[in-house]
């Protein structure tokens, strides 16, 4: 489904509205949503629709993916998280997983940015370079 152009507009102008400081509010979201659903203003279903897409994206975007070979300890997982926020600002939802396949090293995913510093990402280099 595509959201009609007019709709497109109105639901970033109401994205932008629950934006503090950057920041997505969830309770001004709701409170957006609500008021969309109860008035039922012209082209409602594109505007909730493209609305959805937009908070989606965020999501997406505010979400990081840490893979090691191994647990993190603690300090490192501290460092890290620290680092990311540095890097992408505060409120960053960071999610550690253990994944034995990579051999070593870790992969970090933040939104679309990839930062592959894994012993099986490197072979896979080393591999496409023969």
């Amino acid at each position: 489904m595509r959201a009609p152009k007019q709709a497109r507009k109105q639901a970033e102008q109401l994205y932008q509205l629950c934006l503090v400081k950057g920041l997505l509010d969830e309770k001004r979201g709701e409170q957006v949503l609500q008021g969309i659903v109860e008035t039922k203003p012209r082209g409602y279903l594109g505007i909730l629709w493209h609305f959805r897409r937009l908070v989606e994206q965020y999501r997406d975007a505010r979400a990081a993916k840490v893979e090691s070979a191994r647990t993190l300890p603690e300090d490192t997982r501290a460092r890290l998280q620290a680092e990311l926020a540095r890097v992408y600002g505060e409120g960053l939802a960071i999610s550690f997983r253990e994944d034995p396949t990579l051999i070593g090293g870790m992969r970090i995913k933040v939104g679309s940015d990839v930062y592959d510093g894994t012993v099986r990402g490197r072979l896979a280099t080393l591999e496409r370079s023969f």
